[in-house]
């Protein structure tokens, strides 16, 4: 894969340093960044007698509600978890479906994604992804570039631990070569050369089917992300449950650190 995939990059959206923020909407304040881990595709699926595939499939589903709710409801940015760096360690059969839902996630969903606006970015790793696949997906990276409407950002052949380790091997190899100092490596610095540089921090960050862990999830992006956990499955996420996420989130008090709390609505 030979280093980062394609990014968003867009300084009209970006932070100082990175930090999380919230924005208005309307009459709402809603989070600018919401990251998801969708789970519960397999259980979801045995719990109806069914193969771990249809609830894959079923959890395609909820992703095109998902992104058509958060355009409906204001983000900026939106971030899911498609596929982890661990998910290689299951069986074949279902590895190969999955990355088949990929292909057609693009090939069915990129025309409509691009004509409402939606800006695509991949990170994680592309060593083991297919040459073919690799090209549908900086396919699509390359034709929504220009669009400004929501930052989807999919993580995909992903690891948190992987890209911290690869963030600090790029500041070193630049130590090395006398590019940069040992005491120029500061936390802006390593966020800089993380797969997500570019990215505001998430505000939020949702796992559905009742599991309380990031899973080697935006580990070092998510120092200060509000977590919501809900009980149900990802094929059953939609914007219902997104706005109770959201609700939620407005009722956290958020002080990055500090003593004084400041509210998120």
């Amino acid at each position: 894969m030979g280093g980062r995939l394609p990014l968003l990059r867009d300084a009209r959206f970006m932070n100082k340093h990175n930090q999380s923020a919230v924005w208005q909407t309307g009459t709402q304040v809603v989070p600018r960044h919401v990251a998801i881990i969708m789970d519960g595709n397999g259980r979801w699926a045995e719990k109806r007698g069914l193969p771990r595939s249809a609830g894959h499939r079923k959890g395609v589903d909820a992703v095109r509600r998902t992104v058509r709710a958060a355009m409906e409801l204001g983000l900026q940015y939106l971030t899911i978890f498609s596929f982890s760096s661990e998910n290689w360690s299951r069986p074949a059969a279902e590895v190969d479906d999955l990355m088949g839902l990929m292909r057609g996630f693009i090939h069915r969903d990129l025309a409509e994604l691009h004509q409402n606006g939606v800006r695509i970015g991949v990170i994680g790793e592309r060593d083991r992804v297919d040459p073919d696949l690799l090209e549908i997906i900086d396919g699509a990276v390359a034709l929504t570039a220009e669009n400004r409407a929501l930052n989807l950002t999919i993580a995909f052949n992903y690891g948190g631990r992987s890209e911290i380790a690869r963030a600090a091997r790029r500041l070193a190899e630049q130590v090395l070569v006398g590019a940069m100092r040992p005491q120029d490596i500061t936390p802006e610095a390593l966020a800089g050369a993380l797969d997500t540089h570019g990215l505001p921090d998430p505000d939020l960050l949702i796992r559905t089917s009742g599991e309380m862990r990031l899973s080697n999830f935006l580990l070092w992006q998510s120092a200060y992300t509000e977590f919501v956990f809900l009980d149900a499955c990802w094929p059953d996420f939609g914007r219902e449950l997104l706005e109770q996420a959201i609700d939620e989130f407005r009722r956290r008090n958020r002080r990055f650190g500090g003593v004084q709390a400041r509210s998120a609505g």
